[in-house]
């Protein structure tokens, strides 16, 4: 990407900062509308819009084709639990069997395949890997998180973590560490309602926190994204105890997106809201309120993944927000040079080779047998 940010609309500049769903399938009518309308800087698929792998990359094509600003694509593809995939493609390993069975090689081979078969498939992004730590302690909670972390420890998971981020961007497909800064020792699944995490802040550095410091502090600079969490964290906010008022998800919390995501841990990249249409956050706030909520906390890019009106309104609820300057230009332009920095980064598809695609779904299958792996509840 050579265009400069600054010669976009204010429209256009707005709907870089989006990262959304679509309705189905097909590039129907109603998904077309949606995507000139809003022009977003990313989009994001989910087990309902997969059939079949030509209609996967046929759908993508065609919403790269509307919109004036190459976006990012992006999709969940971690294994396990969350494999948006397995309609089309041998169901992928979660991370917690590959960590059971001592498998550093299983792990840098789940990244491999799966950045290749997404670059195929019209991808460019996977918001992958989780690094939650899952002590046998957090195991018994019911976080929705089991399976989906690599260790139970911050060594444990930061080695794995950096081996399948090694496979999946030597492919060219680039990573998403999340869900910063950790919600682990959350109680309840943010899908449903706001986690609240009461580590202190030195507990944070100590244990959650600490493989995302490792890997800011790479000179190989090799975690270029982060997945910011709905959960609440009381012990860090200090806000909120200095003022009192309501718990805020870290999501549109300054204190941790600016305060000690940017300052603290000097993170440059790109920074996402987890989907702002997540129970944690939706049941308390209307998303004319979120959006902006979360670009005044510091964060670049918005996921709001499944419906079009919710997507429409926080799209004209931040242009309303730039239009009166409660957000203001040089707010919007400081998010708008990571989106262009990040995607500069992007790699253009790979053909849709099936073939190919056909191989790497054999070699999951035998990554499978050498784990035990049958997808299938908990893993």
């Amino acid at each position: 990407m050579n265009e400069s940010f600054l010669s976009l609309t204010l429209e256009q500049k707005i709907g870089q900062l989006l990262y959304i769903g679509l309705p189905g399938t097909e590039f129907d009518p109603e998904t077309r509308a949606l995507v000139e309308y809003v022009q977003p800087g990313g989009i994001i698929i989910f087990g309902r819009n997969v059939t079949a792998p030509r209609q996967l990359r046929a759908l993508l094509d065609s919403a790269r084709e509307v919109v004036m600003v190459e976006p990012l694509v992006g999709i969940d593809q971690e294994g396990g639990l969350v494999d948006r995939l397995r309609r089309i493609f041998t169901p992928m390993p979660a991370a917690r069997v590959i960590r059971q069975h001592g498998d550093l090689a299983g792990a840098r081979a789940l990244g491999r395949i799966s950045g290749e078969v997404l670059r195929m498939l019209g991808f460019n992004m996977n918001f992958a890997p989780v690094l939650s730590i899952m002590t046998d302690e957090r195991d018994l909670l019911s976080n929705g998180l089991y399976s989906r972390s690599f260790g139970r420890s911050p060594g444990e998971v930061l080695g794995y973590a950096m081996v399948y981020i090694r496979g999946l961007q030597g492919t060219g497909c680039l990573g998403c560490a999340k869900h910063f800064p950790g919600i682990g020792a959350g109680e309840i699944d943010s899908h449903e309602e706001m986690p609240v995490i009461h580590l202190s802040h030195d507990d944070l550095l100590a244990q959650d926190l600490a493989p995302y410091i490792e890997l800011f502090q790479r000179e190989d600079n090799m975690v270029h994204a982060v997945m910011v969490s709905h959960g609440g964290f009381p012990n860090v906010d200090l806000r909120r105890n200095l003022a009192g008022g309501p718990l805020e998800p870290a999501s549109v919390n300054p204190e941790i997106v600016t305060r000690l995501l940017r300052e603290e841990l000097g993170f440059q990249g790109l920074s996402l809201t987890d989907d702002l249409e997540m129970g944690a956050i939706a049941k308390h706030s209307p998303i004319e309120d979120i959006v902006v909520r979360a670009i005044q906390a510091g964060e670049d890019m918005l996921l709001i993944c499944a419906d079009p009106g919710q997507i429409r309104r926080g799209r004209d609820a931040l242009l309303q927000a730039a239009r009166k300057h409660v957000l203001s230009e040089e707010r919007i332009n400081e998010s708008l040079a990571r989106i262009y920095a990040f995607k500069n980064l992007a790699q253009p598809p790979l053909p849709l080779d099936m073939e190919r695609f056909q191989q790497l779904s054999a070699e999951t299958a035998a990554l499978n047998t050498k784990l035990n792996y049958t997808y299938g509840g908990k893993s």
